[in-house]
């Protein structure tokens, strides 16, 4: 059964939450972004259904029009079965339809596939990170974050984020935010990092910020980071 994008705008709205409509537009902080108003669980029932019929089209279609069934094709990219290479390509076609932090997230979150194909996923998001485009290159970070801070890539992830340069408030707050994961995680390790103060005074700061926000970090551990504010 194909749906066609008539028929799921018209769904959407028939199902639409003005609540959370209002609630997500702020959190989205732009306001030419069109919010139906379909909570996130939704969403990813229909873009599983899709998956498994015939995405091709429905992808073909869209019209991106509306936050929602953008997204619909970004989590579609997450219940393909299909080549690793092949999905690699649909989500290079599908970047330029990211225009904010949740779209970019929440795709991340359910491209499972990285967790088995660790190193040709990692080769991927380095070309993501040299990207001029500033939601691609959050997109490898986030992809980092999601699958990456294990035993065998920590050191590469701390690397390779650290190394980044920006001005963009989206590109840092996930930068710090990996970071932030990668401290709790392994603390030993990525503390370097922060008492060296090589990052950007933001990006430090920030991250500093999103540790002692965690409520795994010990009352003592928290005061101690303060110092390494820039």
């Amino acid at each position: 059964m194909n749906i066609t994008n008539d028929k799921l705008i018209n769904y959407l709205c028939s199902i639409k939450d003005e609540k959370y409509q209002k609630f997500h537009q702020k959190l989205l902080k732009n306001d030419n972004i069109k919010l139906i108003g379909v909570k996130t669980p939704i969403l990813k029932q229909i873009a599983k259904y899709i998956s498994q019929n015939d995405y091709e089209t429905f992808i073909q279609n869209n019209k991106h029009e509306f936050y929602e069934e953008t997204l619909i094709h970004g989590l579609i990219l997450g219940y393909l079965k299909i080549d690793f290479n092949d999905l690699l390509e649909k989500i290079n076609n599908f970047i330029p339809y990211i225009d904010n932090w949740a779209t970019c997230d929440l795709t991340a979150s359910n491209l499972k596939q990285f967790k088995k194909k660790q190193k040709e996923g990692f080769n991927y998001i380095k070309k993501c990170l040299k990207s001029h485009n500033m939601w691609q290159q959050r997109l490898g970070v986030v992809l980092l974050n999601d699958y990456y801070i294990n035993d065998i890539y920590i050191n590469k992830v701390i690397e390779t984020i650290s190394n980044l340069e920006t001005d963009q408030y989206y590109l840092q707050m996930a930068i710090a935010w990996t970071l932030s994961t990668c401290y709790i995680k392994y603390p030993n390790i990525t503390i370097d990092i922060i008492k060296k103060q090589i990052l950007s005074s933001s990006i430090q700061n920030k991250t500093i910020q999103k540790i002692i926000e965690s409520t795994r970090i010990s009352k003592e551990e928290k005061e101690y980071l303060k110092q390494f504010k820039i």
